[in-house]
C-alpha cells in the first residue's frame, strides 16, 4: 500500500515539473508577444487622451476582426499536431502547420479588407468620430501585421507541442527588447504618432515570425517534423478547418464580447473617459490572459500528447495538476492587482480623471483575472481532447445570452456606465467556468485516447504503463 502511495505521488511530482517545465517559457513568449502592443499603446497614452482613445479602440477592433481569428483558427495545431506528436507520427506536425499557413494566408484577405474601412465602420456603429478617425488611421497602417500574427502563431504552435520552448522564448524576448527603442523612436521621435505605434507592431510581428522560421529551417531538433514543404499540406485541408473553424469561434465568441464593451463604452456619455478606462482594463486583463494562457497551452500540450500515446489517465492527471495550479496562480494575480489598484492606472495615463476611475475598477479587474484563469485552464484541457465544438456552445451561451445582455442591463439600465458593462463580462466567466467545470468532470478519458489513436492511424489502445498506476 506504501509502494502505491509513493508511486502516486512519484508520478503526480513528476507531472508537475513537466508542467511548469513546459508553462514557464510558454508564459514568457505569450507575455513578450502582449508586452510588444502594451508598449505601443502606453507611449500613445502619453501624445494625448484622444490618441489613446482611437488606439485603443483600433487595437480593440484588429483584435475583434483579425487577431483574435488567427490565434483562434491555429487552436486546432493544438490538438492535431500535440497528437501527431504524442503517437510518433512526425512528419505531420509540419503537413499540419502548413496547412494551417495555408488557411490563414486565405482568411488575411478579408480581414485586410475589413480593416481599410474600419474607420467607416465605426462611424456605422455610432462611434465618435474623432475616435472613429484615429482607429482608422491606425489599423489601416496595422494592415502588414495580420498574417506575419497568423505565421507566427502557426510557428509557436508547431514548436510547443514538440516540447521546443526555449528558442520562442529567446527570439520573442529579443523581439520585445528591440521593440521599445523602435516604437519609442517612432511614435515619440519620428513625427509620425499614432502612425508609429501601428508601423513599429507590423516591424515586430514579422520580425519574431522571421526569426522562428529560420529556427525551424535551421535546427536539428526540427529535423524529423519540418522536413520541407510537402505537397500533402494543399491535400485533406477539411481536416484542419473541422478543428479550426470551432477552434476560432471558440476564442472568438469570448474575445468579441470583451471587446463590445469597448464598443459598448463608446455610446456611453463622456466616452473619451469610458472608452479610455474600459480599453486600459481590458488591456490589463490582456496581459493577464496572456500568464494563464501560457498554462492553458502547456496543459493542451500534455493532454494531447498523452492522449495521443494512448495514455488516458495520464491525461487526467495532467488536468488536475494544471488545475491546481491555476488556482494559486489566480489567487496571487488577484491579490496582486488589488494591491497596485492605486498605481496601476499610471503606466497608460497621467489623467487624473482617468486614475481615479481606474481605482474604482479594479476591484472587479481582479476578480475577472482569478475567474479567467480557471477558464484558461479548463479550455486548454479542451483544446487538448479535441472539444473545440462543445466549448463554441459554451462560450456563445456564457457570453451571448448571459454576459452581454446583463452588461448591457449594469451598463445602460442601472446606470453603473463601464463599471456595469465590466460586472457583466464577470458574471459571463462565471457560467462559462461552471459550464467548462461539467464538461470535465463528464469526459471519458479513455474514449478520448481511443479516438486519438483512432485520428492519428493508431491500432490499439496502449495502456501497459497506465495499469501500473492506481487511479489519481
Amino acid at each position: 500500500m506504501s509502494e502505491s502511495i509513493e508511486l502516486k505521488k512519484g508520478v503526480i511530482v513528476e507531472e508537475i515539473k513537466k508542467q511548469l517545465w513546459l508553462a514557464g517559457p510558454l508564459i514568457a513568449v505569450n507575455v513578450f508577444i502582449s508586452v510588444i502592443q502594451i508598449i505601443s499603446v502606453m507611449l500613445v497614452g502619453h501624445i494625448g487622451e484622444l490618441a489613446l482613445s482611437g488606439a485603443s479602440m483600433a487595437i480593440s477592433m484588429a483584435g475583434v476582426t483579425g487577431y483574435s481569428l488567427m490565434l483562434g483558427l491555429t487552436g486546432a495545431l493544438d490538438t492535431l499536431c500535440g497528437q501527431a506528436y504524442g503517437s510518433k507520427r512526425y512528419n505531420m506536425l509540419g503537413v499540419h502547420a502548413q496547412r494551417a499557413m495555408l488557411v490563414i494566408a486565405g482568411v488575411s484577405i478579408p480581414v485586410i479588407t475589413i480593416w481599410i474601412y474600419l474607420g467607416k465602420i465605426l462611424l456605422f456603429l455610432k462611434q465618435d468620430p474623432d475616435i472613429a478617425r484615429e482607429a482608422g488611421i491606425f489599423v489601416r497602417w496595422l494592415t502588414p501585421s495580420i498574417f506575419g500574427f497568423g505565421l507566427l502563431q502557426c510557428e509557436i504552435k508547431f514548436l510547443q507541442t514538440q516540447n521546443i520552448v526555449f528558442p520562442m522564448v529567446f527570439v520573442s524576448g529579443l523581439t520585445a527588447l528591440l521593440h521599445l527603442p523602435l516604437s519609442w523612436f517612432l511614435v515619440l521621435k519620428s513625427g509620425l504618432g499614432l502612425r508609429g505605434a501601428a508601423l513599429s507592431l507590423d516591424i515586430s510581428y514579422w520580425l519574431d515570425a522571421i526569426l522562428l522560421a529560420i529556427y525551424i529551417k535551421f535546427s536539428n531538433k526540427c529535423k524529423t517534423t519540418w522536413t520541407g514543404l510537402s505537397k500533402q499540406a494543399f491535400k485533406d485541408t477539411q481536416n484542419f478547418i473541422k478543428l479550426g473553424v470551432p477552434s476560432a469561434f471558440m476564442v472568438c465568441l469570448e474575445y468579441w464580447s470583451f471587446e463590445l464593451v469597448v464598443i459598448l463604452s463608446g455610446i456611453l456619455p463622456n466616452p473619451k473617459l469610458q472608452t479610455s478606462v474600459s480599453a486600459i482594463c481590458l488591456n490589463s486583463m490582456y496581459m493577464i490572459f496572456m500568464i494563464v494562457f501560457g498554462l492553458s497551452s502547456a496543459v493542451s500540450i500534455r493532454v494531447s500528447n498523452e492522449l495521443g500515446s494512448g495514455k488516458p489517465r495520464m491525461a487526467k492527471l495532467a488536468a488536475k495538476v494544471m488545475m491546481s495550479i491555476i488556482t494559486i496562480e489566480g489567487l496571487v494575480v488577484s491579490l496582486g492587482m488589488l494591491s497596485l489598484r492605486k498605481v496601476w492606472g499610471k503606466l497608460y495615463s497621467n489623467e487624473a480623471e482617468v486614475l481615479s476611475y481606474m481605482t474604482s475598477m479594479m476591484p472587479l479587474v481582479a476578480a475577472s483575472m482569478f475567474l479567467d484563469a480557471y477558464q484558461c485552464g479548463l479550455s486548454g484541457i479542451a483544446r487538448g481532447c479535441g472539444k473545440q465544438k462543445i466549448c463554441v456552445f459554451v462560450n456563445l451561451g456564457a457570453y451571448y445570452i448571459v454576459g452581454l445582455p446583463l452588461a448591457y442591463l449594469f451598463g445602460f439600465v442601472l446606470h453603473m456606465k463601464a463599471k456595469g458593462l465590466l460586472l457583466g463580462i464577470v458574471c459571463a466567466i462565471c457560467v462559462q467556468v461552471i459550464l467548462l467545470l461539467t464538461v470535465m468532470f463528464l469526459t471519458k478519458w479513455e474514449k478520448e485516447a481511443k479516438k486519438a489513436l483512432e485520428a492519428e492511424g493508431g491500432a490499439a489502445l496502449s495502456r501497459e504503463e497506465e495499469l501500473e498506476m492506481t487511479e489519481i
